[in-house]
């Protein structure tokens, strides 16, 4: 059991920073052009903030924090956003045109 928790607490740490580092890249650009069409999308479905978040298993001050550009959703949030809207979420990993101090 513990070797599970431990496991359970990895992912988490990990999903975290993926939350944390998502959330500062350009300064909020990734989660401000998501927070865009998550908007976009639900007026396109005229779906109320309630109506998704009942949807997505989450509240409506969470959704309406996402469109807010206020703190931004776990990925699994995004999925399931995702796919109550019938969209896909795409992530793109780009190498960077400079590179990081210390790496080659």
């Amino acid at each position: 059991m513990a070797d599970r928790s431990e496991r359970r607490r990895h992912a988490v740490e990990t999903v975290e920073r993926l939350r944390e580092r998502l959330a500062h890249a350009d300064d909020g650009w990734f989660f401000a052009q998501i927070a865009d069409k998550v908007t976009e999308r639900r007026k396109e479905l005229g779906l109320s903030q309630a109506e998704l978040a009942e949807l997505v298993a989450t509240t409506q001050s969470a959704i309406a924090r996402l469109e807010s550009g206020g703190r931004p959703p776990r990925i699994d949030t995004l999925l399931r956003i995702a796919d109550a809207l019938d969209c896909e979420l795409l992530v793109d990993l780009k190498p960077r045109t400079k590179p990081k101090r210390g790496t080659r």
